[in-house]
């Protein structure tokens, strides 16, 4: 399987673990010039934007580790132009969403949430 399939797989996942905790999915792969965002969420008083880090494990570093500063600001950039285009009055929040999947799509896969990532 390729990585832009995998990547597709695992964001799927991610939603899907985000509907079971009570979230409605408002957008995925949201694109513009800035960026990039894998999936937009509401959930009570907010609107999330998530990122999605799917890896095989963590031995190496958790998958949380990949979003660099870097990746922060244009997460950040996009979510903003989002909002220009989405009038809300939800509060915007930013997590992440690692899936470890050690046998890829066959296999049990682990998912952890952290709510408000970075600001």
């Amino acid at each position: 399987m390729d990585k832009n399939n995998l990547g597709s797989w695992g964001e799927q996942q991610a939603a899907r673990y985000l509907r079971r905790r009570g979230y409605a999915i408002l957008d995925m792969n949201y694109r513009c010039r800035f960026g990039e965002i894998d999936v937009i969420a509401k959930k009570r008083k907010f609107i999330v934007f998530v990122e999605v880090k799917l890896r095989k494990n963590d031995r190496f570093a958790e998958a949380r580790e990949f979003v660099t500063r870097a990746k922060q600001e244009r997460i950040i950039s996009t979510a903003g132009l989002w909002l220009m285009e989405n009038e809300t009055e939800l509060q915007p929040r930013f997590d992440v969403v690692e899936i470890y999947a050690p046998e890829g799509q066959k296999g049990r896969i682990k998912i952890e949430h952290i709510e408000n990532a970075f600001e």
